[in-house]
């Protein structure tokens, strides 16, 4: 395999010209010069993969990497309109729009976000919402301090990170999430509405991920800000994806009357994504850094399967293990992968690595797990490793491509010349 840079042309024309499908296919040796796969196969006929699930997944193709746009500060997550915008959050608080294949140099929309670098707060994730054409509505979370602004709220910090947040940051955090519904008036983000507040935050394990599922709900990945023992509590939101109405109300069809938990037991959920075909939710999940109330745990960070009601484990157990009636992993990473966005091709997982420099790439197989859980990972393989620095947020946009941001200007990355990115993922076929 081999990785290559280009240029994204201004033109949209070739990506609106393909239909959504499977990314990195292996294809038979042709005569001809390399050039795009074509999608829309039939995803039973592009997962015939050699059965062992050795070697290149990819072998017969190349990837190449196509710069979207460039100079993007610390690009949290991103959503696709329906009229061929490209909206992005930056972790300062800034809403950022690609149209036309350039990015617009005015924001869409700015927010008052609590921002510290090489923490975990700010502007996260952004979802677009379904009735876009004819509501122009857009989602975001981010954090923001409850109380006193400026040099108090600085002291204050201070204080609470290293005394009493530490002991008690659920009871004491002077900084919360909040949901906030905008609206698309004249290329403009307007009319800024709270949709969800009280949300746990901190400045470690703050989760962030944010989509809308195919039921037409919002969901939303909470961490558990250091707070381990409440993510297996329902009476609070850390360490759980909940799920919301899209004005901000409980469905109630929630597994829990009146709450918005629908699945806990996690640990700092960044990415969430749906399988097309069947509509079942995944989640990644980062897995223990090593602290103290951690057990000395590392690594085992998770991909889950994720089933409304149930338990996923943590802080009891971490990664796939036995006992304790909770749910498993379908896979586990350590060392750790710090598991960013993730999105689902057919039958294909792409996920961000931060730790890991990584764009992982999974194949999914349903009916050869366990009688528990059917789904099983049939292979992995990674890809532009250390290659592009620490990869945050990733999507399959409607073009059948996957985009990913980078994050090397987040406080904890090696910036390089012209991040943070936006960037295309597009294999060709070898001769």
């Amino acid at each position: 395999m081999s990785i290559t840079h280009a240029s994204l042309p201004h033109s949209t024309g070739l990506l609106t010209a393909a239909r959504f499908g499977l990314l990195l296919v292996a294809g038979a040796a042709c005569d001809q010069a390399p050039d795009p796969l074509r999608f829309g196969e039939d995803p039973r006929d592009a997962l015939e993969m050699d059965s062992a699930c050795t070697g290149e997944l990819v072998s017969g193709d190349r990837v190449e990497t196509e710069v979207v746009a460039s100079g993007l500060v610390v690009p949290w997550s991103f959503d696709f309109a329906p009229d061929g915008r490209i909206f992005i959050t930056e972790r300062p608080g800034r809403i950022r729009v690609v149209r036309d294949g350039s990015l617009d140099p005015v924001p869409w929309a700015e927010l008052g976000v609590h921002h510290v670098s090489g923490n975990e707060t700010g502007l996260l994730g952004i979802a677009v919402a379904p009735d876009f054409r004819t509501s122009g509505h857009v989602y975001v979370v981010g954090t923001f301090p409850r109380g006193p602004q400026g040099g108090v709220l600085r002291l204050f910090d201070r204080v609470y990170r290293r005394t009493v947040g530490r002991l008690f940051p659920a009871r004491a955090s002077i900084l919360e999430n909040r949901v906030y519904r905008l609206t698309d008036r004249e290329g403009q983000g307007t009319e800024v509405e709270l949709i969800v507040d009280n949300l746990p935050a901190g400045h470690l394990h703050a989760g962030g991920a944010l989509a809308f599922g195919p039921d037409n709900m919002l969901y939303l990945g909470t961490g558990e800000t250091l707070a381990s023992d409440l993510s297996q509590d329902d009476g609070f939101l850390h360490g759980k994806i909940l799920r919301y109405s899209s004005d901000g109300t409980i469905p109630e069809d929630n597994p829990i009357p009146g709450s918005p938990v629908y699945a806990l037991g996690l640990r700092n959920v960044q990415g969430l994504a749906w399988h097309n075909a069947t509509g079942q939710l995944f989640a990644v999940d980062h897995g223990p850094s090593g602290f103290r109330h951690e057990l000395g745990r590392v690594g085992r960070d998770e991909l889950n399967v994720i089933h409304a009601g149930r338990n996923y484990g943590w802080p009891v157990v971490a990664g796939t293990g036995s006992g304790h009636g909770f749910e498993w992993p379908i896979t586990q990473w350590t060392p750790a992968l710090a598991p960013g966005g993730m999105t689902l091709v057919a039958d294909t997982v792409f996920i961000g690595g931060l730790r890991g420099s990584v764009l992982k790439r999974l194949v999914l197989e349903w009916g050869a797990g366990s009688s528990n859980e059917p789904w099983r990972i049939k292979c992995q393989e990674d890809l532009l490793l250390e290659t592009l620095g620490r990869i945050r947020g990733v999507r399959a946009g409607p073009d059948g491509y996957v985009y990913f941001t980078t994050s090397n200007m987040d406080g904890r990355g090696t910036p390089h010349p012209g991040d943070d990115h936006l960037i295309r993922l597009v294999p060709t076929r070898r001769k």
